[in-house]
């Protein structure tokens, strides 16, 4: 009767197990959250995903144009903060094609967007400062994602604006640093602006 107390007292994990004279004991496994498994083939397909493709997936573009002409834009503002030296430096790494496509207007490099389509753009962008300031000429993180919004023609739901540009300028950041080398992604954080835009580079 008292071995049967104690029984009844000990915990279900603790319980002893009735098994025949001929079974093997077999240890108790824990159970797995099939949830908290990361799927091999979702890491493998984003991995095989080109540049293009990625940012209009993760960045909620609707076609590779869309997503092409926003990337170009955010590139744009990057190179503003930038030297030419160290933006000659980004394009040297980013001899990737930009999407595996048909379209004569999506055959490109990302070097082909980093360096920009308009010729007009191309030019200043190498001939002046970078915008650091002083005045109207600094580019903090406000009016970075305000004109990768705007420039870029993104249109979204004007109550998560705020969130909804940045989610596609990671897009375009991450993306990006899968195309560089570990030199150039902290080249380039170092001349992104703080408290907002180079948080999201380093996230990304």
């Amino acid at each position: 009767m008292a071995d049967k107390t104690l029984q009844q007292d000990l915990p279900d994990s603790q319980q002893p197990i009735a098994v025949n004279a001929d079974e093997k004991i077999k240890p108790r496994t824990p159970e797995i959250d099939a949830t908290e498994i990361e799927d091999p083939r979702a890491v493998f397909a984003d991995r095989d995903r080109s540049f293009l493709e990625y940012v209009m997936a993760e960045g909620g573009f609707a076609d590779p144009y869309d997503a092409r002409d926003f990337t170009e834009v955010v590139f744009r503002i990057m190179r503003d903060l930038m030297t030419t030296e160290a933006a000659d430096r980004v394009a040297d790494e980013l001899h990737e094609p930009a999407m595996p496509t048909d379209e004569k207007a999506l055959q490109m490099e990302v070097t082909d967007l980093w360096k920009d389509s308009n010729p007009i753009v191309a030019f200043l962008s190498r001939v002046r400062p970078p915008w650091q300031g002083p005045g109207i000429f600094i580019i903090d993180s406000s009016r970075f994602f305000f004109r990768a919004a705007n420039e870029g023609g993104l249109e979204r739901d004007p109550v998560n604006k705020d969130a909804e540009r940045k989610h596609a300028v990671k897009a375009v950041f991450t993306a990006t640093k899968r195309e560089l080398s570990p030199e150039r992604i902290a080249e380039i954080a170092s001349w992104l602006p703080t408290d907002g835009v180079r948080e999201l580079w380093d996230a990304a």
